[in-house]
């Protein structure tokens, strides 16, 4: 009884923790990142007459140093921050990568301590728990990212239609892209302003639309980025191209609507199939507390405790590739 009240203890003071801990981490750098912009906006202000006076301007992009900035040092041969910091930006987070690394690695942890105070054994279970605990930042990014490629990705054919009925009227590259930009819905419309932006401030028109393809990375896009680059470079009629570019990506994304309605069932039935061990466990663990003790407490038990949740692990994620066909 001693085990259970010092582990809940515990267990609440971690949580109190983590949920302070993540709300600096994931609340205070956007202040933060507000009140620098706000005091770079007042120094360019005040700038700007001797800038005119020597010709030349000060407009240099600046990051803000991380709370957690050793961590790039550590991480920055492997080109994991690196990475990581592409899939905030293209979640559109204001957050930064070492932030998020830090968190993942206070989590993992914590979490371990934390159940080493009431599991004396199950080293190998603590350590994927923890592994496991300490990924959901992480995997709250890769979310975030693919839900807005994906809304991205549907909006796309409207926004390639809207070029095109700018381009039918006689506009320029610039001006059909300033079109989507401002008709477009979000987050088109947030992607294509910033191209527009690129190309006011003096970008090259492939540079501009070249880092669109790096902050969107879809197929169907740098189609769309490759066909205005040809059209700029040999003045070809590139309408008709982007037409059935449109039509074929409907037509994908009408296909994918149909899959998943058409599994819907068998999903069903794999997710019922991989949350039935985990709802008899739950409830053999309130019906019969011995049965959980033996899997705690007993060398055997802990063997067999082990063995069950990594194949049950395994498992998940091989259904999980299996019902999310590719095309």
């Amino acid at each position: 009884m001693l085990a259970i009240v010092t582990f809940t203890v515990a267990f609440l003071v971690f949580a109190g923790c983590g949920m302070a801990a993540g709300y600096y981490i994931w609340s205070v750098p956007q202040r933060e990142l507000a009140q620098s912009l706000t005091g770079r906006l007042r120094e360019l202000r005040s700038r700007a007459g001797g800038a005119r006076k020597r010709g030349a301007t000060d407009l240099l992009r600046r990051e803000e140093a991380s709370a957690f900035g050793f961590l790039t040092d550590l991480f920055s041969g492997a080109g994991i921050l690196g990475r990581l910091q592409d899939h905030i930006d293209q979640a559109n987070l204001p957050h930064r990568a070492t932030n998020v690394l830090a968190l993942c690695i206070g989590l993992f942890a914590g979490i371990f301590l934390l159940f080493g105070l009431g599991v004396s054994g199950l080293l190998l279970l603590r350590l994927a728990l923890s592994v496991a605990i300490g990924y959901i930042p992480i995997a709250y990014v890769g979310f975030r990212r693919s839900a807005r490629l994906a809304r991205f990705e549907h909006q796309l054919p409207d926004a390639i239609d809207l070029f095109n009925r700018s381009m039918k009227a006689g506009h320029n590259i610039h001006a059909g892209l300033d079109t989507i930009a401002q008709e477009s819905l979000e987050p088109v419309k947030m992607e294509f302003k910033k191209v527009v932006e690129e190309l006011a401030l003096g970008s090259p028109t492939e540079q501009a639309l070249h880092n669109l393809g790096k902050r969107i990375p879809l197929l169907d896009l740098k189609f769309f980025i490759t066909g205005l680059i040809l059209q700029r470079q040999t003045g070809a009629n590139m309408v008709e191209m982007l037409e059935n570019l449109a039509l074929l990506i409907r037509e994908r994304l009408n296909l994918a609507e149909k899959l998943k309605a058409g599994t819907a069932q068998q999903r069903l039935s794999a997710g019922l199939l991989c949350a039935f061990p985990i709802i008899v466990g739950l409830v053999v663990s309130f019906l019969k507390p011995e049965y959980t003790q033996f899997l705690l407490n007993d060398p055997l038990g802990n063997n067999m405790l082990t063995y069950a949740i990594i194949s049950e692990s395994l498992g998940i994620l091989i259904i999980r590739q299996l019902s999310k066909p590719k095309f």
